[in-house]
């Protein structure tokens, strides 16, 4: 009888959890193991229209949030705050924290679990190194410490190899956009421009914005390659694209336009083959990413399939599957007062801030000598691929619940026959006993 599971996800979200939990949800049925039912849950203000009638495998198991009986396996994959102990055996899926530190309730909603799972090393050891003194209610006295009390492992996001490839063929909606742009040489930035001041946003887009224009605005205008942002807010709306544009205004003001190389914006939902089309465009020659921190950086490893370089922030999440990229060196520092969010981003905690002067000298010497960055960028695809696939990943979960969770295990007896049926009645085989001396006697 196969153990009743149940996942609380949010597995029709258009987001990057949306995507990891249907992962995570193929990954268990691939497993042939549990019983599952699928209880769906809202995202913030994501669009809750990501599964479609190819995705009846994940359809045909959601249900109500009314359960059958208590699940001998009870998973959440949200923010470790919101997490809730219903099941036998209670698992906890989240992609962690960007920062050094992840918040107090964060560690109380971790230890309300049997197990928690995160997606990168460097998530693990930020929920490690959280601790926060325990204060007696009433003496207003420290009493211990609160910190991690529960196991927690690591389960990368898997690549799906048949939806992010190396390919020629392009969507019309992607080809017809980027064959617009004049240059021939395109670097891609994809990442939300969310809460932070200039260079204190998470994914750092205006001192990547600034960066590239310091380094390229010398060159003779013909000669300069452009800049492709895949960016938005909080929403896809027209009022988030103009602040999005107002963004770059703020930072390109102080330019001549004569000396401002080109920015482009692609802003909107694309689907995942249209993003694989944006990834794979000949224009797009490399990414940047000057990230402050990533859980894990889903773009870069679908990015890493085209065989194109990736230039990146040498810290974080991403490290775990970036083998072959180019690292981009800098310092940590506490974290802005402007990117502060109140019980996730802590305001004592720290992230990274790329050396822009390096990665300008970086950027302008993978233009000069783009086919220098080939073979490593062919390694990292081969890593991404082999090494960061679903069946991958499959394999890793399948490990952790294997460690963690204690089988079932069925009590099997040799058949007996009935009295009469032989002249010799079945004997018991007992082990022979030695002898036990009591040092007393």
């Amino acid at each position: 009888m196969k153990e009743y599971l149940v996942i609380s996800c949010p597995a029709s979200s258009r987001s990057g959890y949306g995507d990891h939990s249907r992962e995570l949800i193929r990954s268990l049925i691939k497993m042939d193991r549990f019983d599952i039912q699928i209880i769906d849950q809202r995202w913030g203000n994501c669009d809750r229209n990501a599964l479609t009638e190819a995705d009846s495998d994940i359809t045909s198991r959601l249900t109500g949030t009314t359960l059958k009986r208590q699940p001998d396996v009870w998973i959440q994959v949200t923010v470790p705050n919101e997490f809730q102990a219903f099941g036998k055996f209670n698992i906890g899926i989240t992609a962690g924290m960007e920062t050094t530190l992840v918040s107090q309730q964060w560690i109380e909603g971790c230890n309300r679990m049997n197990l928690v799972i995160t997606t990168s090393e460097h998530s693990k050891q930020s929920f490690e190194r959280s601790v926060f003194d325990a204060i007696d209610n009433r003496t207003q006295q420290k009493v211990g410490e609160l910190k991690l009390e529960r196991p927690i492992e690591v389960l990368f996001e898997g690549l799906d190899p048949n939806t992010f490839y190396k390919t020629d063929d392009i969507p019309a909606t992607i080809g017809e956009t980027l064959d617009g742009i004049k240059e021939d040489f395109c670097f891609l930035v994809v990442g939300h421009w969310i809460k932070g001041d200039f260079t204190h946003d998470r994914k750092d887009l205006g001192g990547t914005i600034s960066t590239f224009i310091q380094t390229f605005k010398s060159l003779a205008k013909h000669n300069r390659p452009a800049l492709i942002l895949k960016t938005s807010g909080a929403t896809f709306s027209v009022g988030d694209r103009e602040e999005i544009l107002n963004k770059i205004k703020s930072i390109t003001r102080g330019y001549d336009k004569k000396d401002l190389p080109n920015i482009y914006l692609i802003h909107g939902d694309l689907s995942k083959e249209e993003m694989n089309g944006l990834y794979n465009h000949r224009k797009v020659k490399a990414m940047v990413s000057f990230t402050h921190g990533e859980g894990f950086g889903r773009p870069m490893l679908e990015f890493g399939v085209t065989q194109k370089p990736i230039l990146a922030s040498n810290w974080s999440g991403h490290l775990d599957f970036l083998k072959h990229s180019l690292k981009l060196p800098g310092e940590l520092k506490q974290v802005h007062q402007s990117a502060v969010v109140k019980d996730m981003i802590l305001p004592e905690s720290s992230w990274f801030y790329v050396n822009y002067g390096y990665a300008s000298r970086l950027l302008k010497n993978v233009y000069e000598n783009y086919k220098d960055y080939i073979p490593d960028a062919r390694k990292q695809a081969r890593v991404a691929r082999e090494e960061f696939n679903h069946d991958k990943m499959t394999e890793k979960f399948v490990e952790i619940l294997d460690k963690h969770i204690v089988k079932q295990v069925q009590l099997k007896l040799p058949k007996l026959k009935k009295i009469g049926e032989t002249s010799t009645p079945p004997t018991l085989k007992l082990p022979k006993l030695k002898k036990v001396t009591n040092e007393n006697d």
